[in-house]
């Protein structure tokens, strides 16, 4: 089987197919959006959005006495205003990437910007200043953002209590930071976590996240558990806070939510394997020259499968597996025009063959007709007769 892509069609990728993702609606988001559009502006001042850079981004954990690579050198570039969300299998280190972006954990290797900040090296008060300012995190599980014993009114002013004393005075209120998110009701407002609805105390963290008026927001799974309505809910909810100009970044395996988002990043063993945008996905080239492939392509060149990688006139990169190649002695058939990866002919030779001697392949793209003649045992040269 040979296998042809693209050249490059959009930064960092070669195009490989194609997904659509359709919209959301629903009551749930409607009301998110309607309390939304009234409390964006206040919250959203002029902090504006804070883009992230990754080079090389390397975590390295213990487990059982192992080392476990969780992030195997991670090149990313995320743009202020953007929402991003980070797909992949469990285990392939998509919420291990957005810990260490928030700073909760410390990269191994590599360099990572946040904003103005250098987080691989930063100083836990750096980080911790940069948790309370520049990045809103929202934890996998309400209960780990919220304090139980507040209302979810109190729970927004406790977390601003963090912001620096110069910063606090230009916060939003708590009720604009709620409204942002859907929150409206000053009944809701007033009742704790547990008096909430699912999707309700799942605003509520985005609210305690986004108190201090960050600049990105990081939440991982932020619609996990929840049902369509809920779901809908939150949702509409980070659109609200995108159009505000907080760069969104979210963990998830809701193909729904994944849709929402202006681009789609595939971590796969710890890399960043795809990329989706414009509803189309895209392969992604590494620094080393590694690429993933996606399943379907997986499938025909299984692990292990020896190919050669011709590069055409027209851009387009075509994958050759050596079972493509006549073995030495094989006879070629006669009145053929010798085309790269076509049938089970190598390369084309190059010019017209004479008996008896040996021609190498031209350059890449020719072609030429040519009388029987077969392989002489060298990889680059055809014996002619």
């Amino acid at each position: 089987m040979t296998v042809v892509a693209s050249g490059p069609d959009g930064p960092g990728g070669q195009r490989l197919g194609g997904l659509s993702g359709q919209g959301l609606g629903g009551p749930g988001a409607g009301r998110a959006d309607e309390g939304g559009l009234r409390g964006q502006a206040r919250v959203a001042g002029a902090s504006g959005g804070v883009g992230v850079s990754c080079r090389g981004l390397v975590y390295i954990y213990r487990l059982e006495g192992y080392d476990v690579v969780a992030l195997a050198g991670v090149d990313l570039d995320i743009s202020e205003g953007e929402s991003v969300a980070l797909l992949g299998p469990s285990g392939s280190g998509k919420s291990t990437l957005l810990s260490v972006v928030a700073g909760l954990l410390k990269p191994a290797a590599g360099r990572l910007i946040v904003g103005q900040h250098d987080v691989a090296k930063a100083g836990p008060a750096e980080l911790q200043q940069m948790r309370a300012t520049t990045v809103g995190v929202v934890l996998q599980g309400t209960g780990r953002n919220l304090l139980p014993y507040l209302s979810a009114e109190q729970n927004v002013r406790f977390a601003q209590r963090g912001a620096p004393s110069d910063r606090r005075r230009t916060l939003p209120g708590p009720r604009d930071v709620l409204s942002l998110v859907g929150l409206t009701s000053r009944g809701r407002m007033r009742m704790r976590p547990q008096q909430l609805a699912p999707g309700e105390r799942q605003r509520l963290a985005l609210a305690v996240a986004l108190a201090n008026r960050p600049g990105l927001l990081l939440a991982d799974e932020p619609t996990s558990q929840l049902d369509t309505r809920a779901r809908d809910e939150v949702i509409a909810a980070l659109e609200a806070v995108r159009r505000a100009g907080t760069t969104v970044v979210v963990v998830t395996h809701d193909p729904d939510v994944s849709a929402q988002m202006g681009r789609t990043v595939t971590i796969r063993d710890g890399r960043v394997g795809a990329e989706g945008r414009r509803g189309e996905d895209f392969a992604v080239v590494g620094r080393d020259g590694s690429v993933h492939l996606p399943l379907e392509v997986l499938e025909a060149f299984p692990p292990g499968t020896l190919v050669q990688i011709w590069l055409e006139p027209d851009g387009t990169a075509r994958l050759v597996p050596a079972s493509n190649f006549p073995q030495a002695g094989a006879v070629v058939p006669e009145g053929v025009v010798a085309q790269p990866g076509v049938g089970a002919l190598p390369p084309a030779i190059y010019g017209q063959p004479q008996a008896g001697g040996y021609v190498q392949p031209p350059e890449y793209g020719q072609s030429t007709e040519y009388a029987g003649g077969y392989t002489g045992g060298h990889e680059d040269l055809w014996e002619v007769r």
